[in-house]
């Protein structure tokens, strides 16, 4: 039955895979689209009478309601994995997904912050403790640039600042190790010191590192709302998001001179294509800049 093999898919890709809830709730949605498209197109019994057709005349449909070529381009890479799956537990005789091109992806340029923008939102005053974790959490995910869901997942442990680095698990649960900065420290250590304490109430026994108000884990909602309401106190006209900084750690790294290959590995990213999208970031600025300031541009 199709949705049999649907939901061996994701017990698969839950326990052996181990993929965080946020990426199979992508995958999900994806595939649930195009189960439903089988189900009610073709009605077909089994996956192994899927084919080729069936599969372009789905992702035809995708582009005919107004879907992205992004959008297209990551249901055919869940389709292509979702029908693997099925030949390796030989569910199916064929694999109906093979040779489906994707289309080529619009090249969207991050949006980053200048030097003086990063520097105006992380002028966080105030002695209350909210402020001081706030400080400490901005300070942090600049001079990382962790993933948000990266950033709320830090324990205690993960810390290291006598050797000065924090400790990250990223996507597919893989570790890494990235360094941390002067004023990424001595905020950190002004969190545990004065500020977590006070948080804590009566959690004793959290170990997550940063916590709301109720002494509970910061939620992504939670961090999200501090990031707006700071850009807005900063004056920051930007639509910043917890990305924006992510892109502006290493936007600013590659302008001041920092390898390629050591900001791939600081930012986790799998493949190095991915992290060379800040060279046309860095480009691109170079040209307004040219072109604000040269007299002859």
């Amino acid at each position: 039955m199709l949705n049999d093999a649907y939901n061996d898919y994701f017990h698969y890709l839950q326990v052996e895979r181990g993929l965080s809830d946020n990426t199979l709730l992508s995958y999900k949605r994806d595939l649930k689209a195009y189960m439903d498209y089988v189900n009610y197109n073709r009605q077909y019994a089994t996956w192994n009478e899927t084919t080729r057709t069936d599969i372009i005349t789905f992702l035809y449909a995708l582009k005919d309601s107004g879907k992205s070529a992004a959008t297209i381009a990551r249901t055919i890479s869940a389709i292509r994995q979702f029908h693997q799956f099925l030949v390796r537990e030989e569910l199916v005789k064929h694999d109906a997904a093979l040779h489906i091109e994707t289309p080529k992806k619009e090249r969207k340029l991050p949006d980053v912050l200048s030097i003086a923008e990063v520097d105006k939102l992380l002028q966080i005053d105030g002695n209350s403790a909210l402020a001081i974790r706030n400080k400490a959490m901005l300070e942090l995910i600049y001079a990382t640039g962790l993933r948000v869901s990266e950033l709320i997942s830090l324990k205690l442990n993960d810390l290291h600042l006598t050797m000065g680095f924090v400790r990250c698990y990223g996507k597919g649960s893989k570790e890494r190790i990235v360094p941390l900065g002067d004023v990424a420290q001595q905020a950190l250590e002004q969190y545990l010191q004065s500020a977590r304490q006070n948080l804590l109430k009566k959690n004793r026994e959290e170990h997550v590192l940063f916590l709301n108000q109720h002494g509970r884990p910061m939620t992504r909602q939670g961090f999200w709302k501090i990031l707006k309401t700071l850009a807005r106190e900063a004056n920051i006209t930007k639509d910043i998001t917890p990305h924006t900084l992510r892109h502006s750690f290493a936007t600013h790294l590659l302008e001041n001179g920092a390898d390629l290959r050591a900001v791939q590995e600081m930012l986790g990213h799998a493949d190095i294509s991915t992290t060379q999208i800040y060279t046309h970031v860095t480009k691109t600025r170079l040209k307004d800049m040219y072109k604000s300031f040269h007299p002859r541009a």
